[in-house]
């Protein structure tokens, strides 16, 4: 059988030995698992120089050349989604080399870029993206102590089924298809509930489950508004503040005539802008929490009970910690927003869309020596541009 690896050197030396002491290349190799081949070329090498070592240079050549690698990257970077079939096309409409899937796979490794899923994301509009960008510029620099005043909150539903991504069996290989190895899912869903619920550092509001399946603004603020949030407001008093979304029961006119009454003031929120929510986190939790349960709830009843029970159950310390990190996410919001106005600006000039291709999203913020560009191109009439240069 022939070694996929190189052997090793003490392997070399015990082949030379058996043959040398009057053994033939194929009981060697056949004692020692080689292939015939191999055993001969290196009793070869041995007989003409006398040594075992690899020689530099043996072995096949590299297929692509360094300039065919960078061209790889740039082209990845230019065109994120291309795959490694696209791109091998490419490489060889410019350069005439064909290399395999697993090549470009290889030299894309190599330069720090690996095949991942994309983050998802809504659809949000040029307007939007501002406000985000906005919001989380003024709130950047929020304190512990002036969170502590928020509370957030927001709506969840949760299904009998659950959620059938968290869900892994064991299975041997080619039994897929074994009914034992299928989770059955109704297209139609099955009964869940709708639930509400409110967080602040060192408290949170009971989980509300709505007595109808939709939501209303009255319903919101029949069930919600007066029953939770009055309360919460006054307790903790004037510097309260009161954070929902922006989705049509939340801004409907007697919610808002109701929040004014009471003096209740919210804190702005840019629209689609779940993520920033840390309350969405908390979900994410409960959800993995009724997964657990075994076995899990057979009807609505059941559910409602065991999101209570959970709910009750999740300790304030994670609370505490989600809400915390909305200094981490305003940041990573800013320096996102940031990063894609100064590559617009690079990509205007040629010289600098060429550095602009060579760096990764993530090496951004690695490069800190600013260079100004005073070529004669679109982006030096409006404005000097920034070449950003490697330390």
């Amino acid at each position: 059988m022939a070694s996929k690896y190189h052997l090793e050197e003490s392997v070399k030396w015990r082949i030379i030995g058996r043959l040398e002491a009057g053994q033939s290349i194929m009981e060697t190799a056949t004692c020692l698992n080689i292939s015939r081949q191999t055993v001969s070329k290196l009793w070869k090498q041995f007989q003409n120089d006398g040594s075992v070592v690899r020689r530099p240079g043996q072995g096949r050549k590299r297929m692509t050349t360094a300039s065919e690698d960078r061209y790889l990257a740039l082209t990845a970077r230019r065109n994120r989604k291309a795959t490694a079939r696209q791109l091998s096309s490419e490489l060889a409409a410019a350069t005439g080399t064909v290399a395999s899937r697993q090549t470009i796979y290889r030299r894309l490794n190599e330069k720090g870029l690996y095949a991942r899923k994309p983050r998802v994301c809504v659809l949000l509009s040029s307007q939007k993206k501002r406000d985000r960008f906005n919001w989380c510029k003024e709130h950047q620099n929020w304190t512990e102590h002036q969170w502590s005043h928020v509370l957030f909150t927001d709506e969840s539903r949760f299904s009998l089924t659950g959620d059938s991504k968290r869900v892994y069996i064991w299975r041997e290989s080619g039994t897929r298809n074994d009914p034992s190895n299928i989770v059955e899912r109704d297209r139609f869903g099955s009964g869940g509930v709708m639930v509400w619920g409110g967080i602040m550092i060192d408290g949170r509001t009971p989980l509300h489950v709505f007595s109808s399946g939709s939501v209303t603004g009255q319903i919101y603020r029949d069930e919600v508004l007066d029953p939770y949030v009055r309360l919460f407001r006054g307790a903790y008093g004037p510097d309260f503040l009161f954070m929902d979304d922006n989705a049509r029961p939340h801004r409907a006119n007697l919610v808002d005539e109701f929040l004014e009454s009471e003096d209740i003031k919210r804190i702005p929120w840019p629209p689609n802008s779940p993520d920033l929510n840390p309350i969405e986190n908390l979900w994410d939790y409960l959800g993995r929490a009724i997964a657990r349960i075994h076995p899990p709830p057979r009807d609505v009843n059941a559910l409602k009970t065991a999101l209570l029970e959970e709910w009750r159950l999740i300790p304030q310390t994670v609370v505490n910690n989600i809400i915390s990190s909305l200094k981490t996410r305003s940041d990573m919001c800013v320096q996102t927003r940031e990063t894609k106005l100064l590559r617009d600006t690079l990509e205007r000039c040629e010289m600098c869309r060429r550095i602009c291709d060579t760096v990764g999203e993530e090496e951004w913020h690695l490069f800190d020596i600013i260079v100004p560009c005073r070529r004669s191109s679109p982006c030096s009439r409006s404005t000097t541009a920034a070449v950003v240069m490697q330390l």
